[in-house]
């Protein structure tokens, strides 16, 4: 998808991986998914660190099951309104800055992520299921973080 550099505002591709399912058994199913990469800042590390924190690249899995058709750009922004901080494909400096600013004022672990969606894709009445994970791919650690919830 085409997405613009929040202050500079140029312009590139950032590529979203997707998935559609249709299934028949008992009943008749449609789910859509789509991977969202973000950025996260580390609560933890903001709360005992004097002048910084760490953040990584983090990746969100969202899968719907629906009854009225829901937009992968639904997903999409759901996503990264619950990230630290959306990914852009191309930055300036201006942009660097704002994106590590917003990512600072919003710090997030993986489990916070997963609730957050979780609760709202709870109230859309188009949605009877859902598979929600977040993964942050450490900065810091030599592990990574990783949280699910699941509603099927």
């Amino acid at each position: 998808m085409k997405k613009q550099a929040p202050i500079s505002r140029v312009s590139s591709l950032l590529n979203y991986d997707c998935c559609f399912n249709a299934s028949f058994r008992e009943n008749f199913e449609l789910w859509i998914g789509v991977y969202v990469p973000v950025t996260t800042l580390c609560p933890c590390s903001k709360a005992i660190s004097v002048s910084g924190a760490h953040n990584q690249r983090s990746r969100i899995f969202i899968k719907v099951r629906y009854t009225e058709f829901v937009w992968l750009e639904e997903l999409i922004q759901l996503a990264e309104k619950h990230s630290s901080c959306e990914i852009y494909p191309l930055l300036k400096r201006t942009d660097e800055k704002y994106v590590t600013e917003k990512a600072y004022r919003n710090p997030k672990f993986v489990e916070d992520i997963v609730r957050d969606i979780t609760l709202e894709l709870s109230k859309d009445k188009r949605i009877n299921g859902f598979y929600v994970e977040a993964e942050n791919f450490e900065s810091i650690h030599n592990h990574n973080a990783y949280a699910l919830i699941s509603r099927m």
